[in-house]
């Protein structure tokens, strides 16, 4: 089942060497899961490390208000570095995750990798790395909702979805905008009716997509 996974899986982990692959071989667990399914929710206890290996998953938190606060998209080749966080405390999640799109995960058990990172501690730098993207896609979310207009923000998380699902429409819904800004439906419905009507974007049956982002 390993050697059908994407080469660039495999060559994150090679500089550990082969004794170390052979181990992720008879460790890892692939799963498949389809758009729109719950991965792991708040409060949930934390079993497995999560390394996607295609697809998109969404990573969030719910306000006391009920409303969606997006921390970051997990891509191919990347791990859940909240879910890694997680199990260096109490092993409960303090955050949701959803697949974005139909998805493959490469899961392993949370003992194996505490034992990994004792043993193999060249680990730490594929968990370094993540930390540190995870943390500045954070901080750029926390400057466009504190710095740029809705309006803005809107196109831009347009923008970046087409950007990763690597083509110019988008399939997204209203609702999904919202909850993903953090903001109501009608706000995103009224502005994106607004940007129809520049000739910013085009909505249709498809999707939208961004003819001219300002």
């Amino acid at each position: 089942m390993f050697m059908n996974t994407s080469d660039n899986i495999k060559k994150q982990f090679q500089h550990l060497g082969p004794e170390f692959m052979n181990e992720l071989e008879e460790q890892a667990v692939f799963v498949k899961v389809q758009a729109k399914a719950e991965l792991i929710k708040e409060g949930d206890h934390v079993r497995y490390v999560p390394f996607l290996v295609n697809g998109l998953v969404k990573v969030f938190t719910i306000n006391n208000e009920g409303k969606e606060l997006l921390y970051y998209f997990l891509r191919p080749n990347q791990v859940c570095i909240m879910t890694v966080s997680a199990i260096f405390r109490d092993s409960v999640s303090k955050v949701y995750a959803h697949a974005d799109e139909d998805s493959e995960i490469m899961m392993f058990p949370v003992s194996t990798i505490l034992a990994w990172i004792i043993k193999y501690p060249k680990i730490n730098s594929i968990f370094y790395k993540e930390y540190e993207d995870k943390y500045l896609s954070m901080m750029e979310m926390v400057n466009q909702a504190v710095f740029h207009r809705l309006d803005k923000r809107i196109l831009e998380y347009i923008a970046q979805k087409a950007r990763m699902n690597h083509s110019d429409t988008v399939k997204i819904s209203h609702k999904e905008i919202a909850n993903n800004l953090g903001t109501a439906r009608e706000v995103v419905s009224r502005l994106l009716k607004k940007f129809e009507n520049e000739g910013v974007i085009i909505q249709n049956s498809q999707g939208i997509r961004i003819i001219d982002k300002k």
